[in-house]
């Protein structure tokens, strides 16, 4: 026989509680080691990483200078920009441009004045801040008319004296000037000098060292490299003076030439004054040409003509001998 407790009794009640005490007392425990884990991920996250052991730590040291010397090393390999407008206006700073200005002049003088002209603006360049490239004198010849050229490079504050110098003593028929932007060249050839004169420094630098042991081939190598680098540079420098030369002078050409009366019409003309002045010269062609023939047709004088006639008189002499038989 089951006993069985009713379930109005005390007993039953207070176990029933008990139960629900247990079950509470479980859930708060559960709750609270969840916030207790919540709390310690939160201070490891919140927690510096542990700094790894010494070798670790000077392994790392040594890798990355390493790569920051080969960066260095790549970018002192590496060519200089030449500055842009766009970096120089953003700077504030203007532009210097580089012209090569050149003057071209045709002028004219009185025929017996044309080596006076020429020798007194040549005399007049030498006064001034002028490099005389070139000079040429023809004189006046009955067969040819006189003229004079003169090249030269003239500081731009000696122009204008040149060329007041030259109007006081000939007639300027015309006067071209043109120039030629020379920015970008002067530009790169600056930034070439000061990138082959940084590699040049580094390639001394690295003979100089003592410290790093290189093999003969290597030394050689720099040494050669060091040579070819210095060849370059001095052709770089040539080139640079050169563009000095056309931007920071003025190249002037001035051509000398004769003046001479213009006839108009038939004003002036005679045919027969003419038909005289060119009688010598047209007397002096005929006998020229007849020189000419005569010495085109002697030859042939000498080997068909006096053959031909000594034949014909042998054959007449025959024929004239037959006839007086014949009688």
């Amino acid at each position: 026989m089951t006993y069985r407790t009713p379930s109005g009794s005390p007993r039953f009640i207070f176990a029933r509680h008990r139960a629900g005490i247990v079950l509470l007392a479980l859930a708060a425990a559960l709750s609270l080691a969840g916030c207790d884990r919540r709390n310690n991920e939160t201070a490891t996250l919140a927690e510096p990483a542990s700094p790894p052991p010494a070798p670790m730590q000077a392994a790392a040291g040594y890798a990355g200078g390493m790569a920051m010397r080969k960066e260095a090393r790549m970018r002192s390999a590496e060519p200089a920009s030449a500055p842009s407008a766009t970096d120089q206006s953003q700077d504030n700073t203007p532009l210097q441009r580089f012209l090569a200005v050149r003057q071209d002049l045709n002028v004219e003088v009185p025929a017996e004045q044309l080596a006076d002209a020429w020798g007194k603006v040549r005399d007049l360049c030498g006064s001034l801040k002028c490099e005389l490239l070139s000079s040429s004198l023809l004189r006046e010849t009955p067969q040819q008319p006189g003229s004079a050229m003169l090249e030269m490079r003239v500081e731009p504050a000696d122009v204008d004296k040149l060329l007041g110098g030259l109007a006081g003593v000939a007639n300027v028929v015309s006067h071209t000037t043109t120039s030629e932007d020379k920015t970008a060249e002067v530009i790169d050839v600056e930034a070439r000098i000061k990138n082959r004169t940084e590699f040049r420094d580094s390639l001394r630098t690295m003979l100089r060292d003592t410290v790093t042991k290189r093999t003969m081939a290597d030394l050689l190598a720099i040494q050669r490299t060091l040579s070819d680098t210095q060849a370059e540079l001095d052709a770089i420098a040539t080139q640079r003076k050169v563009l000095a030369q056309q931007t920071s002078k003025q190249h002037i050409q001035i051509q000398f030439t004769p003046r001479r009366a213009l006839v108009s019409g038939s004003d002036g003309y005679s045919p027969m004054g003419h038909a005289l002045r060119n009688a010598g010269t047209v007397l002096a062609e005929s006998v020229g040409s007849l020189i000419t023939f005569i010495a085109a047709v002697l030859p042939w004088l000498v080997l068909v003509v006096l053959p031909m006639g000594w034949l014909v008189r042998v054959l007449w002499r025959r024929r004239r001998a037959t006839a007086r038989e014949a009688k």
